[in-house]
């Protein structure tokens, strides 16, 4: 039990940071240009949202049927690229200085699509 509410505990955490991430002023953004020729941002993108998924499967996956944790794992990569898509509208009209940017939500929905693989992976035990 004290696993399950760790697990609890850190992905809402995470979400604590995405977000927080996400709302930062543009001026509060580091302004280095070695960063655009590596899409940097992007990668982090893709991390955040991988992340993101990783940590609320693993919340969910415990003592469920393959088919149960499979679904319950495909509403979570769901619901993180509909947050990836809230959050580049929410730049667009209330944070100064950010933009609603195709690029991220691409990547965001590939770092939840990741997330799911991976989590798919780790998480669901084939039977014997």
């Amino acid at each position: 039990m004290k696993t399950f509410k760790a697990w609890l505990l850190v992905a809402v955490i995470w979400v604590l940071i995405v977000t927080t991430l996400h709302c930062l002023p543009g001026s509060r953004l580091p302004k280095i240009s070695w960063q655009d020729k590596i899409f940097l941002d992007k990668w982090i993108h893709f991390f955040l949202f991988l992340l993101l998924v990783f940590l609320w499967s693993r919340f969910y996956s415990n003592k469920r049927s393959i088919a149960g944790v499979k679904k319950i794992f495909l509403t979570i990569t769901i619901l993180s690229m509909i947050y990836g898509i809230g959050m580049e509208v929410v730049q667009h009209y209330f944070i100064p200085f950010r933009s609603f940017a195709y690029e991220d939500i691409v990547a965001d929905g590939l770092g939840s699509a990741a997330g799911y693989f991976i989590s798919i992976k780790r998480f669901v035990k084939k039977p014997i």
